[in-house]
């Protein structure tokens, strides 16, 4: 056998994976860094409803949320205000915008009082139009703010 056969036979024809496995867990580990900074705002554990409205709009980079939580405490975008600074922050950030649209998350277990409360503050602000964002019930059973 010639010299030139003799070293084509010996060439390894099988696929090399690791490179490809380590670029595949660098990737996984990014995306499992990345992905709880993507939230916009505060967690909160909202109402769950059967129908929820699908509100795309609240996830977009621009979007005012305002999120109450079960304690009373009160968060515009990422930000904790008092009552009394909410309705100036919201007049202050729709002054110069022609979407004047205000997203509510409220923890399922805060109380009505709070709630009403932010949204008459919201709505004083000149909000034209204002979404109370929920979740979707998963099972028939219901569920409250205990369970």
């Amino acid at each position: 056998m010639p010299k030139a056969e003799k070293r084509m036979a010996q060439v390894n024809s099988d696929i090399n994976v690791t490179p490809m496995v380590d670029v595949m867990l660098v990737l996984l580990i990014i995306f499992m860094v990345i992905t709880p900074m993507l939230q916009k705002g505060v967690p909160v554990n909202l109402a769950k409803t059967d129908n929820p409205v699908k509100m795309p709009e609240a996830d977009k980079e621009d979007s005012l949320i305002v999120a109450v939580m079960r304690d009373g405490t009160i968060y515009f975008n990422s930000d904790k205000v008092t009552p009394e600074q909410l309705t100036d922050k919201v007049k202050d950030r729709l002054s110069n915008r022609q979407d004047k649209r205000v997203f509510v998350k409220a923890d399922a277990g805060a109380k009505y009082g709070d709630v009403v409360g932010v949204v008459d503050d919201v709505r004083s602000a000149g909000v034209d139009q204002l979404g109370l964002m929920t979740d979707e019930r998963k099972s028939g059973k219901l569920e409250g703010p205990g369970q």
